[in-house]
Protein backbone atom coordinates (compact mmCIF):
# COMPACT_ATOMS: atom_id res chain seq x y z
CA UNK A 1 0.00 0.00 0.00
CA UNK A 2 3.22 2.41 1.12
CA UNK A 3 4.80 1.48 -2.39
CA UNK A 4 1.75 1.98 -4.34
CA UNK A 5 0.94 5.48 -2.44
CA UNK A 6 4.58 6.70 -3.47
CA UNK A 7 4.88 5.61 -6.61
CA UNK A 8 0.88 7.21 -7.39
CA UNK A 9 2.47 10.82 -6.19
CA UNK A 10 5.50 10.53 -8.71
CA UNK A 11 3.76 9.16 -11.55
CA UNK A 12 1.83 12.42 -11.64
CA UNK A 13 1.54 16.54 -11.15
CA UNK A 14 1.59 18.61 -14.43
CA UNK A 15 1.98 22.44 -14.49
CA UNK A 16 1.91 25.68 -16.47
CA UNK A 17 1.42 29.39 -15.36
CA UNK A 18 0.13 32.48 -17.55
CA UNK A 19 0.05 32.28 -21.18
CA UNK A 20 0.60 35.48 -23.59
CA UNK A 21 -2.82 36.56 -25.07
CA UNK A 22 -1.31 37.51 -28.56
CA UNK A 23 -1.96 34.41 -30.12
CA UNK A 24 0.36 34.82 -33.08
CA UNK A 25 3.37 35.24 -30.23
CA UNK A 26 2.02 32.03 -28.62
CA UNK A 27 2.88 30.29 -32.04
CA UNK A 28 6.17 32.42 -32.75
CA UNK A 29 7.72 32.72 -29.10
CA UNK A 30 7.98 29.36 -27.57
CA UNK A 31 8.38 30.79 -23.64
CA UNK A 32 5.60 32.61 -24.33
CA UNK A 33 2.63 29.69 -24.51
CA UNK A 34 3.48 29.14 -21.20
CA UNK A 35 5.89 31.40 -19.17
CA UNK A 36 8.62 29.85 -16.83
CA UNK A 37 7.02 29.00 -13.55
CA UNK A 38 7.57 27.39 -9.86
CA UNK A 39 4.60 25.62 -9.05
CA UNK A 40 4.12 24.22 -5.17
CA UNK A 41 1.99 21.35 -4.25
CA UNK A 42 0.96 20.00 -0.86
CA UNK A 43 0.26 16.25 -0.64
CA UNK A 44 -2.14 14.62 0.99
CA UNK A 45 -2.86 11.24 2.69
CA UNK A 46 -6.65 10.84 3.87
CA UNK A 47 -6.80 14.45 4.26
CA UNK A 48 -3.59 14.76 6.03
CA UNK A 49 -0.57 16.06 4.91
CA UNK A 50 2.28 14.12 4.42
CA UNK A 51 4.76 15.52 1.79
CA UNK A 52 5.46 18.65 -0.80
CA UNK A 53 5.86 18.53 -4.60
CA UNK A 54 7.88 21.03 -6.18
CA UNK A 55 7.18 21.82 -10.17
CA UNK A 56 9.27 23.68 -12.29
CA UNK A 57 9.82 24.55 -16.20
CA UNK A 58 12.72 26.72 -17.72
CA UNK A 59 13.91 27.98 -21.35
CA UNK A 60 17.41 27.12 -22.24
CA UNK A 61 19.85 28.98 -24.43
CA UNK A 62 19.53 26.34 -27.14
CA UNK A 63 15.82 27.21 -27.81
CA UNK A 64 15.11 23.91 -25.16
CA UNK A 65 13.02 23.70 -22.53
CA UNK A 66 13.53 21.72 -18.99
CA UNK A 67 10.64 20.90 -17.29
CA UNK A 68 10.97 19.37 -13.74
CA UNK A 69 9.75 17.91 -10.64
CA UNK A 70 10.91 17.21 -6.73
CA UNK A 71 8.95 15.36 -4.08
CA UNK A 72 9.29 14.95 -0.71
CA UNK A 73 6.98 12.65 1.24
CA UNK A 74 7.33 11.32 4.92
CA UNK A 75 4.32 9.10 6.12
CA UNK A 76 4.95 6.99 9.12
CA UNK A 77 8.12 5.38 9.57
CA UNK A 78 8.62 5.53 5.35
CA UNK A 79 9.77 7.98 3.61
CA UNK A 80 10.18 8.95 -0.25
CA UNK A 81 12.39 11.21 -2.33
CA UNK A 82 12.00 11.61 -6.15
CA UNK A 83 13.55 13.94 -8.40
CA UNK A 84 12.64 13.60 -12.34
CA UNK A 85 13.79 15.86 -15.27
CA UNK A 86 12.98 16.37 -18.70
CA UNK A 87 14.99 18.36 -21.57
CA UNK A 88 12.35 18.74 -24.41
CA UNK A 89 12.16 20.81 -27.93
CA UNK A 90 8.50 22.55 -28.19
CA UNK A 91 7.64 23.42 -32.09
CA UNK A 92 4.23 25.75 -31.13
CA UNK A 93 2.26 23.26 -29.28
CA UNK A 94 4.32 20.23 -29.98
CA UNK A 95 6.44 18.73 -27.62
CA UNK A 96 9.30 16.64 -28.48
CA UNK A 97 11.21 14.89 -25.67
CA UNK A 98 14.98 15.24 -25.32
CA UNK A 99 16.49 13.65 -22.49
CA UNK A 100 14.83 12.07 -19.10
CA UNK A 101 16.02 11.34 -15.75
CA UNK A 102 14.54 10.11 -12.57
CA UNK A 103 16.07 9.83 -9.49
CA UNK A 104 14.56 8.08 -6.51
CA UNK A 105 15.70 7.12 -2.78
CA UNK A 106 14.08 6.54 0.84
CA UNK A 107 11.97 3.39 2.34
CA UNK A 108 12.73 0.79 -0.45
CA UNK A 109 14.86 -0.10 -3.01
CA UNK A 110 16.86 3.26 -5.13
CA UNK A 111 15.75 3.88 -8.38
CA UNK A 112 17.91 5.71 -10.89
CA UNK A 113 16.57 5.82 -14.73
CA UNK A 114 18.40 8.23 -17.79
CA UNK A 115 17.67 8.09 -21.16
CA UNK A 116 17.91 10.63 -24.69
CA UNK A 117 15.56 10.41 -27.57
CA UNK A 118 16.64 11.33 -31.06
CA UNK A 119 13.45 11.08 -32.48
CA UNK A 120 13.92 12.03 -35.64
CA UNK A 121 16.37 9.81 -36.22
CA UNK A 122 14.41 6.38 -34.14
CA UNK A 123 17.22 6.06 -31.83
CA UNK A 124 17.29 6.30 -28.20
CA UNK A 125 20.10 5.36 -25.51
CA UNK A 126 19.94 3.99 -22.41
CA UNK A 127 22.53 5.96 -20.52
CA UNK A 128 22.78 4.40 -17.44
CA UNK A 129 23.01 0.89 -19.05
CA UNK A 130 25.52 2.71 -21.45
CA UNK A 131 23.07 0.71 -24.48
CA UNK A 132 21.71 2.12 -28.08
CA UNK A 133 18.46 0.91 -29.44
CA UNK A 134 16.73 1.84 -32.26
CA UNK A 135 13.05 2.76 -31.52
CA UNK A 136 10.09 2.74 -34.38
CA UNK A 137 9.08 6.42 -32.35
CA UNK A 138 5.22 7.00 -33.01
CA UNK A 139 4.19 10.87 -33.93
CA UNK A 140 3.95 12.52 -30.49
CA UNK A 141 6.22 10.43 -28.48
CA UNK A 142 6.65 11.58 -25.14
CA UNK A 143 8.46 10.66 -22.35
CA UNK A 144 7.04 9.92 -18.73
CA UNK A 145 6.79 13.45 -17.42
CA UNK A 146 6.95 15.22 -20.96
CA UNK A 147 3.63 14.29 -21.06
CA UNK A 148 2.85 16.34 -18.45
CA UNK A 149 3.65 19.38 -20.26
CA UNK A 150 2.13 18.06 -23.52
CA UNK A 151 -1.33 17.56 -22.04
CA UNK A 152 -0.95 21.37 -20.55
CA UNK A 153 -0.35 23.05 -24.22
CA UNK A 154 -3.37 21.06 -25.88
CA UNK A 155 -5.88 22.11 -23.23
CA UNK A 156 -4.50 25.63 -23.74
CA UNK A 157 -4.93 25.53 -27.97
CA UNK A 158 -8.36 23.39 -27.61
CA UNK A 159 -10.17 24.20 -24.29
CA UNK A 160 -12.97 21.98 -25.72
CA UNK A 161 -10.94 19.10 -26.67
CA UNK A 162 -12.42 15.91 -24.58
CA UNK A 163 -9.68 13.03 -25.30
CA UNK A 164 -5.98 13.10 -24.88
CA UNK A 165 -4.05 10.20 -26.12
CA UNK A 166 -0.23 10.25 -25.18
CA UNK A 167 2.64 7.43 -26.76
CA UNK A 168 4.95 7.14 -23.97
CA UNK A 169 8.24 5.74 -23.71
CA UNK A 170 8.75 3.89 -20.16
CA UNK A 171 11.79 3.72 -18.23
CA UNK A 172 12.75 0.17 -19.58
CA UNK A 173 12.21 1.53 -23.20
CA UNK A 174 8.60 -0.13 -24.15
CA UNK A 175 6.00 2.23 -25.40
CA UNK A 176 2.15 2.55 -23.87
CA UNK A 177 -0.59 5.02 -24.96
CA UNK A 178 -1.98 7.26 -22.06
CA UNK A 179 -5.50 8.17 -22.19
CA UNK A 180 -7.51 10.74 -21.02
CA UNK A 181 -10.92 12.04 -20.60
CA UNK A 182 -12.91 14.71 -20.26
CA UNK A 183 -15.07 14.57 -16.83
CA UNK A 184 -16.86 17.70 -15.81
CA UNK A 185 -16.64 20.88 -14.32
CA UNK A 186 -16.62 22.07 -10.61
CA UNK A 187 -15.71 24.28 -8.41
CA UNK A 188 -12.77 23.53 -5.80
CA UNK A 189 -11.82 24.75 -2.20
CA UNK A 190 -8.15 24.91 -2.32
CA UNK A 191 -5.23 26.59 -0.28
CA UNK A 192 -5.06 29.37 -3.33
CA UNK A 193 -9.12 29.88 -2.81
CA UNK A 194 -12.30 28.59 -4.40
CA UNK A 195 -11.46 27.92 -8.36
CA UNK A 196 -13.69 26.93 -11.13
CA UNK A 197 -11.85 23.71 -12.70
CA UNK A 198 -12.03 21.18 -15.82
CA UNK A 199 -11.65 17.70 -14.88
CA UNK A 200 -10.17 14.74 -16.47
CA UNK A 201 -9.98 10.91 -15.67
CA UNK A 202 -7.56 8.64 -16.44
CA UNK A 203 -8.31 4.82 -15.38
CA UNK A 204 -5.77 1.84 -15.68
CA UNK A 205 -8.16 -0.79 -15.40
CA UNK A 206 -5.57 -3.92 -15.13
CA UNK A 207 -4.40 -2.03 -12.06
CA UNK A 208 -7.62 -0.74 -10.58
CA UNK A 209 -6.10 2.37 -10.59
CA UNK A 210 -8.36 5.50 -10.99
CA UNK A 211 -7.06 9.31 -11.47
CA UNK A 212 -8.41 12.60 -11.47
CA UNK A 213 -6.81 15.74 -12.30
CA UNK A 214 -8.25 19.18 -11.97
CA UNK A 215 -7.48 22.34 -14.38
CA UNK A 216 -8.09 25.70 -13.62
CA UNK A 217 -9.41 27.97 -17.31
CA UNK A 218 -8.33 30.87 -14.81
CA UNK A 219 -5.06 30.49 -14.10
CA UNK A 220 -4.64 29.34 -18.19
CA UNK A 221 -5.23 25.48 -17.29
CA UNK A 222 -2.48 25.02 -14.75
CA UNK A 223 -3.04 21.78 -12.72
CA UNK A 224 -4.28 22.97 -9.50
CA UNK A 225 -5.91 19.33 -8.04
CA UNK A 226 -5.11 15.65 -8.36
CA UNK A 227 -6.56 12.92 -6.85
CA UNK A 228 -5.69 9.01 -7.11
CA UNK A 229 -7.05 5.86 -5.97
CA UNK A 230 -6.24 2.08 -6.05
CA UNK A 231 -8.79 -0.74 -5.68
CA UNK A 232 -11.85 1.82 -4.30
CA UNK A 233 -8.42 3.14 -1.77
CA UNK A 234 -7.17 6.81 -1.87
CA UNK A 235 -3.23 6.67 -2.65
CA UNK A 236 -2.76 10.52 -1.78
CA UNK A 237 -4.13 14.27 -3.02
CA UNK A 238 -2.34 16.83 -4.07
CA UNK A 239 -3.64 20.76 -3.75
CA UNK A 240 -1.80 23.59 -5.92
CA UNK A 241 -0.84 26.44 -2.46
CA UNK A 242 1.27 28.64 -4.45
CA UNK A 243 2.62 29.28 -8.34
CA UNK A 244 5.60 31.93 -8.93
CA UNK A 245 6.49 33.10 -12.34
CA UNK A 246 10.37 32.74 -12.69
CA UNK A 247 12.71 35.25 -14.43
CA UNK A 248 16.50 35.06 -15.86
CA UNK A 249 17.70 36.39 -12.15
CA UNK A 250 15.44 33.54 -10.06
CA UNK A 251 15.83 30.59 -12.18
Amino acid sequence: MVRMFCVGVASLLSLSLNASANEETKTATLNKIIEPFKAEYTILHKSDPVGKGVRSLTYLNDNSAEYSYQTKIKWLIFSDKRKEKTKVSLNGYSVTPLHYKYEREGTGRDKYYEWSFDVSKNTARNIKEKKNHNVDFPKGIQDKLSYHLQNRLALIKNPEQKTFTYPVVSTSGSIKDYEFEYDGEEEVLLPIGLVKAIRLKREVKRKERVTYAWFAPEYNYLLVKLYQSKGGNEQFEAQLNKVTALTEENQ
